[in-house]
């Protein structure tokens, strides 16, 4: 199954249990750490949407709570009852044999893991100082508890709900705090969240988005890919997101000239051609981020892995086809006379060409694609994916 469809259905069954792994935390923690030293001292940090008791977030920093020289760490549960009916519910042994064990509320309300003094007297804060409690409620996010827990944090880090992310997303840019957390790709798309990332409120982490990243799961479900010492694990096409600071950020992309590009490209749809430009916007197609050409000063539609590499000293981000992000770059013309046609087929589909407005279209037929066309004139375009539009900046 395809990573992003994996994603679809683990968000249409609500099968949010999808555990970091260490090594996946430690890389993108670390890229912080290397571009300041300091991003987290004197911080208290929220890990919400969290199961502490199995929870590589909660392990990592309580683990680096003082080589960061964190002031508090905050991490909750979500409850048992309130997760998906095919996450089994095992109980910790830090929580049957604590005196604060609760029969009636080890399912029906989450946890709160508190990080902050050195409780055992060893002279040192570590994870053995965890203390926890029952919190009043179940846990989620949207609750008046987890929300004050959220006000009173300076960096937010987590992996929320795959299928709450919009209200996740809206919860955590509410808060303006720091925060770095994990979403499935193709949200970046979204019309609430991109104009995020074309202000550079929120930017792309430091990890490759190729590859995906791989979660350990615990649903009883056979949607996993593989498994390691007993243990399920699912590949699925999720990001870091972030508004902290790293220098991959700032590294720009190695581009040719549009010469060199069309001279020497390994792209057959640019080697040996010319740029194709939009029907219906003033700006050229560039259907891969490495052919970006680096002596062209006009618009340029790019894909949305762009954003993996986008160097804000290099480039500027002026909107994005997706409907509602495209008021920065007037749409020259609309497709209500077009009919989209079956390629394979030839025949109309029953569809419009307004399915195709404020889309990037390029005149003539792709292979493999439907395309629209216009009978009156004969006239015939075909969609490119969703792009952003991008123009490059003057150098000094």
């Amino acid at each position: 199954m395809p990573r992003v469809s994996k994603m679809h259905k683990a968000k249409n069954e609500k099968n949010n249990e999808f555990y970091t792994m260490f090594s996946d935390i430690e890389r993108e923690m670390n890229a912080y750490l290397d571009y300041n030293p300091d991003v987290f001292k004197d911080k208290t940090i929220l890990l919400p949407c969290d199961d502490p008791e199995w929870s590589n977030f909660t392990k990592y920093f309580a683990q680096n709570f003082e080589r960061f020289g964190l002031k508090k760490l905050i991490s909750t549960s979500y409850a048992a009852d309130s997760k998906p009916n095919d996450i089994p519910y095992q109980l910790t042994l830090f929580e049957v044999n604590s005196p604060k064990y609760d029969k009636k509320k080890t399912r029906s309300h989450g946890k709160i893991f508190i990080l902050e003094r050195d409780i055992n007297k060893d002279k040192k804060i570590n994870i053995n100082d965890l203390e926890w409690n029952y919190l009043k409620g179940d846990g989620d996010f949207r609750s008046l508890e987890i929300k004050k827990l959220r006000d009173e944090a300076d960096i937010i880090i987590t992996n929320p709900p795959f299928s709450l992310f919009k209200e996740f997303f809206a919860w955590i840019m509410e808060s303006k705090k720091q925060f770095a957390f994990i979403i499935n790709k193709a949200s970046i798309s979204n019309k609430d969240v991109f104009p995020f990332f074309m202000n550079q409120l929120v930017w792309s982490g430091k990890e490759d988005w190729k590859g995906g990243m791989w979660f350990e799961t615990f649903s009883e479900s056979d949607d996993y890919d593989k498994t390691i010492d007993g243990k399920k694990y699912k590949n699925v096409a999720a990001i870091w997101i972030t508004n902290i600071d790293h220098g991959r950020r700032h590294k720009p992309i190695p581009l040719m000239t549009m010469e060199e590009n069309i001279r020497y490209s390994k792209y057959s749809e640019i080697r040996g051609k010319e740029y194709q430009k939009y029907d219906n916007y003033d700006a050229i197609e560039v259907p891969y981020t490495s052919a970006i050409p680096r002596d062209y000063t006009g618009l340029m539609g790019v894909p949305i892995t762009f954003l993996e590499k986008f160097c804000p000293e290099q480039f500027e981000i002026i909107g994005a086809t997706q409907r509602g992000c495209h008021k920065n770059v007037p749409e020259l013309k609309t497709y209500e006379e077009y009919k989209e046609i079956n390629y394979k087929t030839g025949k109309p589909t029953g569809s419009s060409g307004s399915k195709t407005n404020g889309n990037g279209n390029l005149p003539g037929i792709k292979e493999k694609n439907n395309y629209f066309l216009n009978e009156k004139t004969g006239e015939i375009v075909h969609s490119t994916f969703s792009r952003i539009f991008i123009k490059a900046k003057e150098q000094p």
